[in-house]
């Protein structure tokens, strides 16, 4: 039998915040990686970590994004990024589909956006003639490790890399496109070597791409990342060294896939790409 009187009801403060999910990094719905976007309003305090942490979990994408107008620089904003596992330091497609949402849906006014986050000052730069979104990243040149981790072989499926180079993730160099396609990794092996993501790359089967790359991150909740920009902060020092040149096109072969536009500006990189929004709503938590 069904009860409802007065006393049973028990009234609970609910917040409520708005959500987008993006796909950034492509150009269509259903590419690229998608990511959640959570705005907070000006003067907000950050809700509780752990909270944040439960919305990314809920919502089960490579990242979810949390971003308020900074409280110390006027017409700036706070950024921080959640995998469902946990929260990190820095974040290319989250970042990209934060700055879609303030161009697209939040009205900002200008060109630039800059974001204060765990990794400093990042910005992202509308360009005027397509909408593309430039991000500007700090530049992180792996350092090469005089063997392959005695584990990683394994860890790939079998596939034996070339190189590895090392900086917040490992990087691991093949001789083709097609090896990079093919590796089918055990994640739980994966989990255990000391780094935030493994990268593979290589370079490009046809003109248009200089090099292509995976990225997989197990242990942060993430077994196959679709887009990973922050990834690029590594493979674009690597690739320009490599192939002689500052500006790069590059490919993420995931499943979904996604295409990204590559600068070495010194101790920084550009990394551009368009975003699309699918879906607009809110939460209550």
């Amino acid at each position: 039998m069904l009860r409802c009187a007065l006393h049973d009801v028990l009234i609970i403060h609910k917040m409520i915040l708005p959500i987008y999910q993006i796909d950034a990094f492509a150009r269509r719905a259903f590419a690229g990686n998608p990511a959640a976007v959570c705005p907070l309003p000006a003067g907000a305090a950050w809700p509780e970590v752990t909270l944040m942490q439960q919305i990314a979990a809920e919502n089960n994408l490579a990242e979810t994004a949390f971003f308020r107008p900074s409280p110390a620089q006027a017409g700036e904003f706070d950024l921080r990024w959640f995998t469902p596992a946990a929260e990190i330091d820095l974040c290319g497609h989250a970042t990209l589909a934060s700055a879609h949402v303030l161009f697209q849906h939040l009205n900002f006014a200008g060109e630039t956006i800059t974001f204060h986050t765990l990794s400093g000052p990042l910005r992202v730069r509308r360009e005027p003639q397509d909408g593309c979104l430039t991000l500007d990243f700090p530049s992180r040149p792996p350092q090469p490790l005089p063997a392959l981790p005695a584990t990683l072989t394994a860890a790939l499926g079998g596939a034996k890399g070339r190189q590895a180079l090392a900086a917040r993730d490992l990087v691991v160099l093949f001789d083709t496109e097609a090896e990079v396609r093919a590796l089918q990794p055990a994640f739980d092996q994966l989990m255990q070597l000391d780094y935030i993501g493994i990268i593979a790359t290589a370079p490009g089967a046809d003109a248009e791409t200089d090099f292509v790359s995976r990225f997989f991150g197990p242990r942060v909740g993430v077994p196959e990342d679709p887009v990973t920009g922050s990834a690029h902060s590594s493979l674009i020092p690597f690739w320009a060294e490599k192939l002689g040149k500052t500006q790069l096109k590059a490919r993420q072969i995931s499943a979904r896939g996604g295409e990204l536009w590559c600068r070495l500006r010194g101790e920084r990189v550009d990394i551009g790409g368009y975003a699309v929004t699918y879906l607009k709503g809110e939460i209550e938590v």
